[in-house]
């Protein structure tokens, strides 16, 4: 059977360059192309498997995917986050090192919220955000205040076994 290293090493061989090209596609962008196809096989690197695999493109379209879908998901954050910036009053310089990690925040909230169902997460986001009772999001969602509990424990009870993550 043969190593891990030898398998992750003819993986790379064999699929390097029509990952590269399947993402350039996508992004239309040769550099992040080649940048997201490394974070691939480092992905594969951390996955340890021994097993030859008998899809490989389906497998490396997959985790490549996944990979877009955060890189885009991060770069809407960062624009969200920039444009709140240069609409406030007054200016606010913060270094680089801070913006970094609110960024990387905001990812992490993102992330956890997107464990969450949809009506969940919209209760949970109008009582935290929006400040609104139990009573007024069960007026405006149209269902009881009992329903209303039920998710925001759901959701408060996600938000601290990802905390204990």
């Amino acid at each position: 059977m043969p190593c891990e290293q030898q398998i992750v090493q003819t993986l790379y061989a064999d699929h390097h360059r029509w990952l590269c090209g399947w993402l350039r596609k996508r992004l239309g962008c040769v550099d992040h192309a080649a940048d997201l196809a490394q974070d691939t096989f480092v992905r594969v690197l951390t996955q340890r498997s021994t097993q030859p695999l008998r899809e490989p493109r389906a497998y490396l379209s997959t985790i490549a995917r996944s990979l877009m879908i955060d890189m885009f998901r991060r770069r809407a954050l960062e624009q969200a986050y920039l444009e709140t910036l240069a609409a406030r009053p007054e200016a606010l310089d913060i270094s680089p090192e801070t913006r970094l990690l609110i960024i990387e925040t905001l990812v992490e909230i993102d992330r956890l919220l997107d464990g969450l169902g949809g009506r969940t997460r919209e209760i949970f986001l109008m009582a935290q955000l929006d400040g609104l009772s139990y009573v007024e999001i069960g007026r405006q969602l149209n269902v009881s205040v009992n329903t209303v509990k039920k998710h925001a424990v759901r959701a408060l009870m996600h938000c601290l076994l990802a905390a204990e993550e």
